[in-house]
């Protein structure tokens, strides 16, 4: 037996899959100073009673590339370990019983056509030839994966494990982690009940234990433990080892194929969350109580779809706790809080289809010292803000979440639980002018306000929402008159030092150079050229900067901006999120009534656009920017948070001789959309560059000055492009687009739409999506010489595309 290490370069905690794979992958790319820890024996948390389906498809193209490598790996992993894996691509079915869900499916459908998976849509009879022990009276269609599969949880952590000790990683089980050692901001020993490790790196891959070792180091994990049951039947006459697995979400359940049996289990609307005080101490290997009662109304749904059921022999009913997250996303990335401390756990019960891929990005990540190796934005860690830092806000929210596993993923749908929680001072004006309320990292924000005698609630459809109304009102007012709407929830930050500047030019790819006063929209890109932060900076003085970001991208933003502040230069980042209220004021009449309410110059020549001017306003300071994300006349109004309320009140009473208007996220959503404004985190990423993205205008190629992700667009100066950001109409206007709709150029698959909505202002659907052409690449002439489809819920509709704003192309409108 060999001595046990006291030291490595890195040092991963938990041997489940997610654990096994980070090392497997790690010792591959020649990381063989690191060392795996595992309380007890590998697989012994929640891996071992895992069901093991792998399906690939997700919404987005990041989680669906991480999901497709897991195949990848383990259609070869047996071969390369020569250990078993239980891996088979039998391919996956989803069902369908009535038309919206046929509709999710069909949508389905086109988003995998879109991001390159092989996905059939099938009748019920075709569905039932591949599955024939089903009952298929009242399926309306069904979609078939092929390369979808299942594996042997167990057999394929063993199989990893093999393959990084093969590789020069060291795996210590009967390894129970104590304590973390924390010096300037980063762990240095991983503390153990056998001796201490010393480390630069950590990696969390404790699973349901990844909250409680995160907190030996400060670090906030938010996924809590929720019981899940499955059953596990004896043989079933007409089960066959090539049955696909099957997903039946309009009755909660799911099916593969287990020894000639079944193992059947389900996502109950009424979960039941577990240790909510702790895990108990020694709990390896464990199971809980079976719950039949509970499990009853999975049970009788199931009998519906397989009739032999009924009269098959019952092995055992798992009930398994596994972590969920609020979200139902899993968690990969640096923590925010240390440099060199990573997470990989709440898998959400598909640990083991996201466990080869997981793996993988982890390593990547790591080597890419702390950026992931493509756009992972919906389960980086940096997705969480203040209000995940409560552990009971965090376990409401995701019973919520895991009770919605199998419902229809509604377009726009809302959250309901642990709301409201972060309002701002106008919360409960708005409200009861008739505010429905989205809501955002905590935020309640208001999408659309309801007219006197209707009903202020969405109802939710894949057909035209019952909002459309609304949003089609507040776009009118904002583009005839003026119109209001509250953006307190902004991140904001403060840049300060004397090399407040120097620091800002580094780490943004535009010119923040400019006099006190000037605002810029300031793109922060990573080493890729990819447009990491997109962020707007007015500069307050010589040393300091005003930052805003979106109300998602706060933690992530905020992380981004510090990590990369030379240490040598004396520039410092705080947030200020909550010391502002923000009022944005839309329309051709929003500088008259400012005119009305302040004695300072905010005519056009005293005031131009893209500035930043100190003004009082009904008695208070207020900070207020000239800019629009609707493509009108417009203005920010930042002022301290206790002055909102006031502020508010001045801005409604002297409006109403201009018929001020209430307006909702969705209508500005519709405004932008018209514009050609992009979206950050859909139109613009860590994948897209600017020039991609047609905003090469923001980025100071031509200073010469340095700045994060020059080398990266430098190496790509004078090639063709081979993806570009265009915009797309369909004539029709009942054709609904919520994005990820097949682009096809001259019959050809060329990309899919990142953004999608309504324009009232056009009366058109309009969608936003990168032209891609990897081989031969692509530039305007191309662009414009196609003809173009969108692939809508399967069906191909005619497509014309834009390369300039779609309303006021000259910008009139914003510059008067």
């Amino acid at each position: 037996m060999s001595a046990f290490p006291t030291q490595a370069r890195i040092v991963i905690i938990g041997g489940g899959i997610i654990g096994a794979s980070t090392a497997y992958h790690l010792g591959k790319m020649g990381y063989r100073d690191t060392v795996l820890v595992e309380k007890h024996k590998l697989t012994s948390g929640s891996t071992f009673h895992a069901a093991g389906l792998v399906g690939q498809l997700r919404s987005n193209a990041g989680i669906t590339q991480l999901l497709g490598e897991s195949v990848k790996l383990y259609r070869t992993l047996e071969a390369e370990t020569g250990l078993a894996t239980g891996w088979k691509m039998n391919g996956g079915l989803r069902l369908a019983c009535n038309e919206e869900r046929w509709t999710e499916v069909k949508r389905q459908a086109t988003t995998a056509r879109s991001f390159g998976l092989e996905m059939h849509l099938l009748t019920p009879l075709e569905a039932q030839k591949l599955w024939p022990l089903m009952d298929v009276s009242d399926v309306v269609g069904a979609a078939f994966l092929p390369t979808d599969g299942q594996a042997n949880p167990s057999d394929i952590t063993a199989s990893l494990a093999k393959g990084a000790r093969m590789n020069g990683v060291t795996i210590c089980e009967d390894t129970r982690v104590t304590g973390l050692t924390v010096e300037k901001g980063r762990v240095t020993s991983v503390r153990t009940d056998r001796g201490d490790i010393a480390c630069e790196i950590v990696v969390n891959c404790a699973g349901q234990w990844a909250r409680e070792v995160g907190a030996m180091a400060g670090v906030n994990v938010p996924l809590v433990s929720v019981q899940h049951q499955y059953m596990v039947t004896e043989r079933i006459e007409g089960v066959t080892p090539d049955l696909p697995t099957l997903r039946d979400p309009d009755r909660l359940t799911y099916y593969k194929e287990e020894v000639g049996g079944l193992v059947m289990g389900g996502y109950e609307p009424n979960p039941i969350p577990w240790a909510e005080g702790g895990i108990p101490e020694g709990f390896n290997f464990q199971l809980l109580p079976s719950n039949f009662d509970h499990f009853e109304p999975i049970m009788e749904l199931a009998l519906g779809r397989v009739p032999a059921l009924e009269t098959a022999g019952v092995k055992e009913l798992i009930n398994g706790p596994e972590s969920f997250t609020p979200d139902g996303n899993f968690i990969l990335g640096q923590a925010p809080e240390l440099t060199g401390f990573y997470v990989g756990a709440g898998f959400n019960a598909f640990g083991i289809a996201s466990g080869g891929g997981a793996g993988k990005a982890l390593a990547e990540w790591i080597a890419g010292d702390g950026r992931p190796p493509y756009d992972l934005s919906p389960v980086d860690i940096l997705r969480f803000g203040r209000n995940h830092q409560d552990v009971a806000w965090v376990r409401a929210r995701t019973l919520e979440a895991y009770g919605k596993h199998y419902t229809i993923a509604w377009p726009h749908e809302e959250h309901a639980s642990g709301r409201p929680l972060r309002r701002s001072p106008l919360y409960d004006r708005l409200a009861a002018q008739g505010a429905v309320f989205g809501e955002k990292l905590g935020w309640e924000r208001p999408n659309w306000f309801a007219a006197p005698g209707d009903e202020p609630r969405d109802i939710y459809t894949y057909g035209r929402p019952n909002w459309a109304d609304a949003v089609a009102r507040e776009n009118r007012a904002a583009r005839a008159s003026l119109a209001i709407l509250d953006q307190s929830s902004f991140a904001k930050f403060l840049l300060i030092g004397r090399d407040a500047e120097a620091a800002l030019s580094i780490i943004s790819a535009a010119d923040v150079a400019g006099p006190v006063g000037t605002v810029t929209y300031a793109p922060m890109l990573n080493r890729r050229g990819g447009i990491e932060c997109d962020i707007t900076v007015a500069r307050l003085s010589p040393t300091s900067y005003y930052l805003i970001a979106g109300t998602g991208a706060a933690t992530h933003d905020f992380d981004w901006i510090r990590r990369n502040i030379p240490e040598e230069l004396d520039a410092h980042l705080i947030d200020i999120t909550s010391a502002y209220g923000v009022l944005t004021l839309i329309g051709p009449n929003s500088r008259a009534l400012l005119e009305k309410l302040t004695g300072d110059d905010v005519s056009n020549a005293g005031f131009p656009y893209a500035s930043l001017r100190e003004i009082r306003l009904a008695g208070a300071p207020v900070r207020a920017l000239r800019l629009t994300y609707a493509g009108e006349l417009g203005y920010e109004l930042h002022m301290p948070t206790e002055f909102t309320a006031s502020v508010y009140e001045a801005l409604m009473a002297a409006g109403a001789e201009f018929a001020i208007t209430n307006i909702g996220y969705r209508t500005l959503e519709s405004l932008r959309l018209e514009k050609g404004y992009w979206a950050s985190g859909s139109d613009v990423g860590p994948d897209h560059s600017p020039i991609e993205a047609g905003l090469g205008w923001a980025v100071k190629l031509g200073s010469g000055l340095p700045f994060i992700g020059r080398e990266a667009l430098e190496a790509k100066a004078g090639q063709p492009l081979t993806k570009r950001l265009a915009g797309f109409t369909v004539a029709d206007p009942a054709i609904i687009l919520l994005g990820r709709e097949t682009i096809y150029r001259d019959g050809v698959r060329m990309g899919w739409l990142a953004s999608a909505g309504f324009g009232p202002t056009i009366g058109l659907p309009i969608g936003y999506g990168y032209v891609r052409r990897p081989e031969g690449g692509l530039d305007d002439d191309f662009l414009m010489a196609g003809s173009y489809e969108l692939e809508v819920a399967g069906e191909r509709v005619p497509a014309k595309l834009h390369l300039a704003p779609l309303y006021d192309p000259e910008n009139a409108r914003i510059f008067s």
